[in-house]
């Protein structure tokens, strides 16, 4: 397990070296690369899953208790 993580940790770290390596050759495409990498932190993120799968059991409750069903015999 230790060995995995290990490898990882190299690999993640050879992967995020390659792209500055090939920058520091200066070569146009590598410079205008390393210029927008930084703007794909820009991007809105989506909301996790978990924030929808609440909203879902709200809305759920809240139908279940506009059709007159007790809320707290759910089946869970």
């Amino acid at each position: 397990m230790v060995l995995l993580i290990s490898g990882l940790v190299v690999f993640i770290a050879w992967i995020m070296l390659k792209p500055v390596i090939w920058g520091k050759s200066m070569s146009k495409g590598a410079y205008l690369f390393l210029a927008l990498f930084p703007l794909i932190s820009l991007m809105p993120i989506p909301p996790p899953t978990y924030e929808n799968v609440q909203k879902a059991k709200q809305e759920q409750r809240k139908r279940k208790e506009d059709s007159g069903d007790d809320p707290t015999n759910e089946d869970e």
